[in-house]
């Protein structure tokens, strides 16, 4: 393969587009990278990717075509959540690396089928990596609370909460995003990446969810046709791990007036580091002695001993919607491909993350702690 890598986009809508954004600002001293061809069979979304390619990229209505042209050595799959099945069955089929937009699939059995394809494919002797989306992660003060809690800068993590206060939903194309059969709901749309944040943090696979949340302000006077919005616009959702960590989400998408918008605080059994954007601000303080004795270290609240600073990565140039964390992951996607390195974040792990948002709307539903090998099948 060429180090220049030539990328198809499936699904032009807002994400869509910001990956092409993102590809197009990847440097060119390794290869470079362009957008060759786009596939969406909405008009108006085809046109308004083609305006931001450089060059003139294929145009396609069916993804099929784009898949079967040759034009392309990667794709980006950006279609709406409940449509990825489809697509990724028939780019499963070929042999072109790819990055899959989350959340991987709305419904587990189609996870699980995609994961087996994938299987397939490798005794196939293809080699093409298939990477699952989750740029949190690679958001600056996130990436570096997580090297620093892997390093043990935090003890052994005891708990991980994730605060997000926001606006509601964005406007998508047919307002697809406003029904829970089209997203699989707003735990799994809005939340799988953090579930997967979780599972890196703590280095273990979730064994319950119990959580709480409900349909309070957003969508409640808006009418399709008969249909009303069934989505959530707030929860809470506690995820237990077998090694006795805890991790706690509280989402609210009526909250659009906060200074910090996500916030996310790891505890360990010796120190605490927080990351909040999208000031960039990463805080991070060390217990006195770790508190193994009756012997405080300064008193809380004070911030006496925490140590405060903004996390930027030089090596971002388009920082986009996301701080700059989707332009990093694409760096990452595109650096394995070239060398054959296999993908951070595979169909297992993006299955799994879906499964814990799952898990936690049928808590919600049910009034109870939910296991995940309710929802996983044994091994998946």
């Amino acid at each position: 393969m060429s180090t220049h890598l030539r990328y198809g986009i499936i699904g032009c809508g807002s994400m869509g587009r910001e990956h092409i954004e993102n590809i197009q600002a990847m440097p060119v001293a390794d290869g470079g990278a362009g957008v060759t061809a786009i596939a969406d069979p909405h008009g108006p979304s085809r046109d308004a990717a083609r305006a931001l390619c450089r060059g003139e990229p294929r145009v396609f209505a069916d993804p099929r075509e784009l898949l079967a042209s040759g034009l392309c050595d990667a794709v980006v799959v950006a279609t709406p959540n409940h449509t990825h099945v489809a697509v990724m069955r028939d780019a499963l089929a070929t042999d072109l690396a790819i990055l899959v937009e989350k959340p991987l699939v709305t419904r587990i059995e189609d996870g699980v089928e995609l994961v087996a394809r994938e299987a397939e494919r490798r005794r196939r002797g293809v080699r093409a990596i298939v990477w699952v989306a989750q740029e949190y992660r690679y958001m600056p003060p996130v990436a570096e609370a997580i090297r620093m809690t892997h390093e043990g800068a935090a003890g052994r993590v005891q708990q991980v909460t994730i605060r997000e206060h926001r606006e509601p939903f964005y406007p998508k194309v047919g307002d697809w995003n406003r029904f829970t059969a089209n997203t699989g709901g707003t735990l799994v749309e809005k939340c799988c990446h953090y579930f997967n944040l979780m599972d890196l943090i703590v280095g273990e696979r979730p064994l319950r969810v119990f959580a709480s949340g409900g349909q309070r302000v957003n969508h409640l006077d808006e009418d399709y046709g008969g249909r009303r919005p069934d989505i959530l616009d707030s929860a809470y959702a506690i995820v237990e791990y077998p090694g006795g960590a805890r991790a706690m989400l509280e989402l609210c998408m009526f909250a659009e007036n906060s200074v910090d918008s996500e916030h996310l605080t790891i505890v360990g059994d010796e120190g605490k580091i927080e990351s909040l954007l999208p000031s960039l601000t990463l805080r991070y303080g060390r217990r006195a002695d770790w508190g193994r004795r009756a012997v405080w270290g300064e008193p809380s609240g004070t911030g006496r001993g925490v140590s405060v600073r903004r996390v930027w990565d030089t090596a971002i140039r388009y920082p986009g919607h996301h701080f700059g964390a989707s332009y990093l992951e694409h760096l990452r996607f595109a650096d394995a491909v070239r060398h054959g390195k296999p993908a951070e974040i595979p169909l297992d792990e993006g299955l799994r993350a879906v499964a814990t948002g799952l898990a936690a709307h049928r808590s919600i539903d049910e009034g109870r702690a939910v296991a995940l090998s309710e929802i996983l099948p044994a091994g998946a």
